[in-house]
């Protein structure tokens, strides 16, 4: 007989779309003996045997014990969808970096020292690495101005300030604390697309609207199609297929004719019908779907399988080294 297979999914405040989505894999799996569930998580040996196949993580980036937990499952040989491990790394001006190498056109991005840090932290001896004062004319004048400063991790547009002056510059960068910044030139767009990616190879360009309410941010009723609509396909895919996300969002502001991505570390992508509109959520919905049944029934493997040193490890552990005489 064979062993039930377990997808589980790990969620935060979302309410729209785990109950489909667990549906809608339950009814796809039934045949193959596949079931999916909200995952419980509770206290996790080291060699716990892996209870599920696949675990698809919208929430670790902000419940710790979660990712740890995500990360010894992996090396038990679970799926993960994001890898934790690399998630955990993924900072945005190594993003832009990425994206200049691989051709894909992003703002003009510094990523800045904080303004802030811990009592533990004395700046005459454990920061004598950093230039103070910063050079800000040196700053700006790559960037220019108006800039756009936002922290190099985290989300959903907070503590994102455009700045229009050096004096809003500073003011802004005094309120940062402790957070690491990245200033970037700012892109005065005259369109706006979003891509919902999935499985690295499905993507689905949407006009978007930040300046919207969160609610009609994405504008449906006007497709995005042609060039636009290639090239945002096009780009979006090389990005996430570097990073490996199977589960991301890609934005691109479009200033004349050219699409700067301005964020793509979003893995675990806003996926909530009354924002994304009934049909990309279905659409949502079909793909995440089938992507982590593929993962369950063994058709595919996670990008991430055997790029991790220890995971060839684990999966043929080296011969012991002979015995010195």
């Amino acid at each position: 007989m064979a062993q039930k297979k377990v997808i589980g999914l790990l969620v935060g405040r979302e309410n729209t779309f785990p109950g489909p989505f667990l549906e809608m894999v339950n009814q796809k799996g039934a045949a193959d003996g596949i079931t999916a569930e909200l995952a419980v998580l509770g206290g996790t040996e080291e060699l716990d045997a892996p209870y599920h196949s696949v675990l698809v993580d919208r929430i670790s980036h902000e419940v710790p014990y979660y990712r740890a937990h995500l990360k010894s499952a992996v090396l038990m040989g679970t799926t993960v969808i994001n890898d934790p491990f690399w998630w955990e790394a993924d900072e945005k001006f190594f993003e832009c970096t990425l994206a200049r190498k691989l051709g894909v056109a992003v703002p003009k991005t510094v990523v800045l020292p904080n303004k802030q840090y811990i009592p533990e932290i004395d700046h005459r001896s454990s920061l004598r690495n950093l230039q103070f004062p910063l050079d800000w004319d040196h700053i700006v004048s790559y960037t220019g101005l108006p800039a756009v400063l936002k922290p190099n991790t985290g989300g959903g547009w907070k503590d994102v300030f455009i700045v229009q002056s050096m004096e809003e510059l500073i003011t802004a960068y005094d309120q940062t604390g402790l957070k690491t910044m990245i200033l970037q030139e700012f892109i005065d767009w005259d369109d706006y697309v979003r891509c919902i990616c999935v499985g690295r190879e499905n993507i689905l360009p949407i006009r978007y609207n930040p300046r919207a309410p969160f609610e009609q941010r994405y504008q449906t009723s006007q497709p995005v199609e042609g060039r636009l609509r290639d090239q945002a396909i096009k780009d979006a895919r090389t990005l996430v297929d570097a990073l490996g996300y199977d589960m991301d969002t890609v934005e691109f502001a479009v200033k004349d004719g050219v699409l700067y991505a301005i964020d793509f570390l979003n893995p675990a992508p806003d996926f909530d019908n009354f924002s994304i509109q009934e049909d990309n959520f279905r659409w949502v919905l079909e793909k995440m779907s089938d992507l982590v049944l593929s993962y369950a029934r063994g058709e595919a493997s996670p990008p991430w399988r055997n790029e991790h040193r220890w995971w060839n490890y684990v999966a043929k552990p080296p011969a012991p080294n002979p015995v010195q005489a």
